[in-house]
């Protein structure tokens, strides 16, 4: 069974559309029994980091998605809770607490002319660890679907990365815990992919 967390911020329609494109077998639950058994988890987000939190909180749920042992994959926002922690709505470098299974931090993407923020729409990968796992049979700079202000920079967790007034990381691993900072979801035969992949580890 592939539990997809309902934290309560997410758009899981298009998650569980995916999903079923693969005929996997999946529901969405925000039950700690449920979560804790299944042998795939996806972390899916949307919005705030704060409101994310908050909510994980409230179901109960911080300690149980730090605890899994299983392949989790943290999808957008759901990857940037992964981290350590966020800039989003602090201040002077402030971070706000994550789940912390992927040390780094989160931070604000700089806007220019050239370059406005949120970062919306198709952009390439640059495969940086393209013999991982996840990423087995995606092509060198294919593109996929980016909606978000902030990002991890690129480090040791960084499996493939993206470039918007720098570069970004776009997929991250650390143990078992694994994000897109894309919407696989929304990308095509490349997301597809990825997503099969991470059923099959």
């Amino acid at each position: 069974m592939i539990t997809v967390i309902d934290s309560g911020v997410a758009n899981l329609a298009s998650v569980m559309g995916a999903l079923q494109r693969l005929k996997a077998d999946a529901e969405v639950t925000s039950d700690a029994a449920k979560i804790r058994a299944a042998s795939r988890v996806i972390l899916p987000g949307v919005g705030s980091a704060s409101a994310a939190m908050a909510q994980l909180k409230a179901k109960g749920l911080i300690d149980v998605i730090r605890n899994l042992i299983q392949p989790t994959l943290g999808i957008c926002l759901g990857m940037q809770l992964l981290f350590t922690g966020s800039e989003e709505g602090q201040r002077d470098g402030a971070l706000l607490p994550c789940l912390g299974m992927i040390s780094g931090a989160v931070r604000s993407m700089k806007a220019s002319p050239e370059t406005p923020v949120p970062h919306m729409g198709w952009n390439n990968l640059r495969l940086i660890a393209p013999d991982h796992p996840l990423l087995r049979g995606v092509a060198p700079d294919c593109y996929v679907y980016f909606v978000h202000s902030f990002a991890a920079p690129v480090a040791g967790y960084t499996l493939a990365a993206s470039d918007y007034g720098g570069e970004f990381t776009a997929v991250a691993a650390e143990r078992n815990f694994f994000g897109c900072q894309f919407h696989p979801e929304r990308s095509g035969e490349v997301g597809e992919q990825i997503l099969k992949n991470f059923l099959d580890m």
